[in-house]
């Protein structure tokens, strides 16, 4: 490789910087080999070497998105190991990887028993997104509420609960894990309901929606958000042996 740089002049690597196009570099060298092997058209090679480059900037802002977003970068659909023993709905799931509930503004829910793969899937999902130019953002639920009291004594509260509102994508990992208090189950309620046929919301819950309402303090407003949510979101009820088992370290001898 180092040989096939060098074959670019002076001047060539010159303009592809002032271009900021310094980047091409890494691949031009083996481009222009191959494009002379085949005779390759020019317009032919323009393309081909445009089309790296958009490939190298859509990967880098779909992991931009992903780390702003908070995704766990071993998450990804491709990671995920088919021969684990746990059950779900395979046509719902590919389904949702078409992302089509996302343009509806339609929620999913993730629901199970601990360890089967719940915020895996949830991950998956998210870098889908991110891969197609949409802004995510994923907390544990636990967490965002703690966060966004915090954000009450700094004068930052609106700021966050427009983040939250405004991108593409919530992911609330772990909902009604514990139990929410007045304030926690206002801004749950605020959320849900500003995001309503507006933005979509996936859930991770080891509880049915029946269960959330007893989590929240405020019987009526957890009556009115978990309605809006539970029914205008798609349901995946994932079961089996805990997908952790899969993630333990060994030693090979």
């Amino acid at each position: 490789m180092a040989s096939l740089c060098e074959s670019l002049s002076p001047d060539l690597k010159k303009v592809l910087r002032r271009l900021k196009l310094g980047q091409m570099q890494a691949t031009l060298p083996e481009r222009l080999v191959l494009a002379r092997q085949r005779k390759m058209p020019h317009e032919d090679f323009l393309l081909q070497v445009l089309a790296d480059e958009c490939g190298r900037r859509d990967q880098l802002s779909a992991q931009t998105r992903a780390h702003k977003g908070k995704l766990d970068p071993t998450m990804v659909l491709e990671a995920w190991d088919d021969t684990a023993e746990v059950t779900y709905d395979h046509a719902l799931w590919g389904e949702l990887c078409t992302l089509r509930f996302l343009d509806s503004h339609h929620g999913v829910l993730l629901l199970g028993p601990v360890g089967v793969g719940k915020t895996f899937l949830a991950n998956a999902l998210g870098h889908i997104a991110c891969r197609r130019g949409r802004s995510v953002l994923m907390s544990r639920t636990d967490t965002l509420l703690r966060e966004l009291k915090a954000a009450r004594l700094d004068n930052s509260y609106d700021q966050e609960v427009r983040r939250i509102i405004t991108v593409d994508l919530l992911i609330l990992d772990d909902f009604a894990l514990d139990s929410m208090d007045a304030v926690e189950s206002r801004d749950v309620y605020d959320i849900i309901v500003e995001r309503h046929r507006r933005g979509s919301i996936i859930v991770t819950s080891n509880r049915e929606p029946s269960e959330w309402l007893v989590m929240m303090a405020d019987p009526i407003k957890a009556q009115s958000a978990i309605d809006r949510l539970a029914n205008s979101a798609y349901e995946l009820i994932v079961e089996g042996k805990s997908y952790r088992e899969r993630q333990k370290p060994t030693v090979t001898p």
